[in-house]
């Protein structure tokens, strides 16, 4: 089991970087399985969308049976992941990985052959959406879990959403690789493959047979035992602030007795107590949702943006160069995010990286040609994966150990559902608004969301503390 001890050596040997997160007891092969699993995302939804398109000769029935696949996996995201937090990652992705396998292979083998039902197909990709095994969430959960310390911990954050940012930027390459060779079938087929490899490969990971001793997973017994834990749990026990807002240091977990990491009998149990029951997370949580959410809106809406300014200019081939220039803006803001050193809480950062990101989103609008828009797009993206990530920070945060991927989850919905919505509410307004305007529209709720993101009960003690924190009695 890794130790604490160890990976707090690394934070206190100077100042921490990256290399100190992969150097961390497992986290390389852990992190490499996770990525391997996730790269399924970038390439499954656009193999599928070409696979039924072939197979229907239909855009109209490929678009409809990929809505309902995204739609069904955003919605029950949340479910999945509540119920990791609940049987642990070797109990619950195994089938989640499984059933999703079957079912895209079923789809693939369907759509080998022209003539198939739109219906059939529509089916089978909704179930399969239904089931798709949340890889995201469950490592964020396994970095809290690996790294308590703060600045770690951030780091870690950072480098996760970065190395996503380029898988999905990767993974329509590789369609694009396969599709000369094996045809839209097949790249669904090595979709499909990517996804069960990463997952089996990270339930093999000993990080993902213990869980947290503070009511983490059901896999971890040296918590319940009360042997001494590799989280953090113990920090809060000198932290008043965090002791007051959960009513008592015992019901809070904050007490001196849980300073062992799980010796606390009062501490723990509440904190399973926690975990059966409601998610918690209070105004913090609904923050971290609302902020991925206007992220979501923003980033869905700007690539119908980019391809209506790209044909204004008689360009349409400069699209991709264009959100490449966003993807790399993203990944050197995420990578500055996690070099960043300093006491400023994660609650303080958030409202500032979205205010930003709108700002920037809507003074875009204005460029007069395409070199100052790719400009304008990439200092855009320099808030993009910070706000992200802060956002699950404090969402992680926000709730007690045994319901962050859930509360992980929230957030991934929140913003795949507003992508989603951003997509459409932007392409009623192209061609019947100036363009301009659409950006600055686009880009209002953004900043809209920074008086409320700024509330006092969100950046109080609760989103400054170093480990877990007492459940909100009031969510």
């Amino acid at each position: 089991m890794p130790s604490s001890d160890s990976v707090s050596a690394h934070a206190s040997s100077g100042r921490p970087g990256y290399r100190a997160v992969l150097a961390a007891p497992y986290a390389a092969r852990t992190f490499a399985a996770a990525l391997l699993g996730r790269l399924s995302f970038g390439v499954a939804p656009l193999a599928l969308l070409l696979a039924v398109r072939d197979s229907t000769g239909s855009y109209s029935a490929a678009g409809m049976a990929m809505a309902l696949f995204g739609l069904s996996n955003v919605l029950l995201s949340p479910v999945r992941a509540g119920l990791v937090d609940r049987y642990g990652p070797r109990r619950a992705l195994p089938p989640m990985a499984v059933l999703h396998t079957v079912l895209v292979l079923a789809a693939a083998a369907a759509t080998a052959r022209p003539g198939t039902a739109p219906v059939a197909l529509a089916a089978l990709l909704a179930a399969a959406g239904a089931c798709i095994p949340p890889l995201g969430p469950v490592m964020r959960t396994l970095w809290r879990r690996l790294l308590p310390d703060p600045a770690l911990l951030r780091r870690a954050y950072s480098l996760d959403g970065v190395a996503e940012e380029l898988l999905f930027v990767s993974g329509p390459v590789l369609v694009g690789v396969l599709l000369p060779l094996t045809g839209p079938a097949g790249a669904v087929v090595a979709g499909a493959g990517l996804l069960l490899t990463g997952a089996l490969l990270l339930v093999a990971s000993p990080l993902a047979a213990t869980g947290d001793p503070a009511g983490g997973w059901d896999g971890d017994r040296a918590g319940d035992q009360g042997e001494p834990g590799d989280d953090a749990v113990g920090a809060d026990g000198a932290d008043g602030a965090d002791g007051a807002d959960g009513g008592s240091g015992a019901s809070g977990g904050s007490g001196g007795s849980g300073a062992s990491g799980g010796s606390g009998a009062s501490g723990t149990g509440d904190r399973r107590g926690q975990r059966a029951g409601r998610l918690g997370g209070g105004r913090a949580l609904r923050s971290a949702v609302l902020a991925a959410a206007v992220t979501g809106l923003a980033l869905g809406a700007l690539d119908l943006m980019v391809v209506a300014f790209a044909d204004g200019q008689g360009r349409p081939e400069a699209v991709g160069w264009i959100l490449a220039a966003l993807s790399v803006g993203s990944a050197v803001g995420g990578l500055g995010l996690g070099a960043l050193d300093g006491p400023v809480p994660n609650a303080v950062r958030l409202p500032l990286f979205t205010a930003g990101l709108g700002l920037t989103l809507a003074a875009a609008g204005l460029a007069p040609n395409l070199l100052v828009l790719a400009a304008a797009v990439a200092l855009a993206g320099l808030f993009v994966s910070p706000a992200i990530t802060t956002a699950y920070l404090v969402a992680d945060e926000a709730v007690a150990a045994g319901t962050r991927t859930c509360a992980g989850a929230w957030v991934n919905t929140a913003l795949n559902a507003g992508s989603v919505a951003g997509g459409a509410t932007v392409g009623l307004l192209v061609g019947h608004l100036p363009l301009a305007l659409c950006f600055v529209l686009v880009a209002a709720p953004a900043v809209a969301a920074v008086p409320v993101l700024r509330t006092r009960d969100f950046g109080d003690a609760r989103s400054r503390r170093k480990s877990d924190p007492a459940p909100d009695r009031a969510a």
